[in-house]
């Protein structure tokens, strides 16, 4: 992908911006990035490992020093470089790191976007899939008929308004 300001370099960074509820991306060559005022934020703080070291300082637990069962490694050799061993850790050093999410994203509990047909929900430490409601065959065929119309096979669509309206006259 080309630069969308000159046009000239390959694009190494990209831009999400949300304004208002209103995306934009912008995917710029390095000297376009720089003139835009977005540097190598990562690599001018000593790369990601020492941001997340600087976020754990003050989280240790005082006392005696604990260790993942799993990989071995101790908060204080997580706090220095920045990365969870493994997934074991999150149990394991549960108390000292939720302050630390929390802080980095705001919340511990998962928001993202609802993938496919079911979410996976995070609350607590209790991890649970949650199904949503399968679409009605109603809604299944207006589905059917917008897709039709987008790509311009009428004929079908044709079928399936007349398969709605009998769907709708039982309701």
């Amino acid at each position: 992908m080309m630069c969308q300001n000159c046009g000239q370099h390959a694009a190494t960074t990209h831009i999400k911006t949300v304004i208002n509820g209103q995306l934009t991306e912008a995917h710029l060559c390095s000297q376009c990035a720089k003139k835009q005022g977005y540097g190598n934020v990562l690599g001018d703080l000593g790369g990601f490992g020492s941001l997340l070291g600087g976020l754990l300082t003050g989280t240790e637990a005082p006392g005696g020093e604990k260790r993942c069962p799993g990989c071995g490694a101790s908060f204080r050799q997580i706090k220095s470089s920045g990365k969870i061993g493994c997934s074991q850790c999150y149990s394991t050093f549960r108390s000292q790191l939720i302050p630390v999410i929390e802080r980095i994203h705001g919340t511990v509990q998962h928001k993202g976007k609802v993938p496919g047909s079911s979410a996976l929900m995070v609350q607590d430490k209790n991890v649970q899939l949650v199904k949503q409601k399968p679409l009605s065959e109603l809604d299944r065929k207006k589905q059917e008929m917008k897709a039709a119309i987008e790509r311009q096979d009428f004929e079908q669509a044709a079928v399936l308004r007349d398969q709605i309206k009998e769907l709708e006259s039982h309701e």
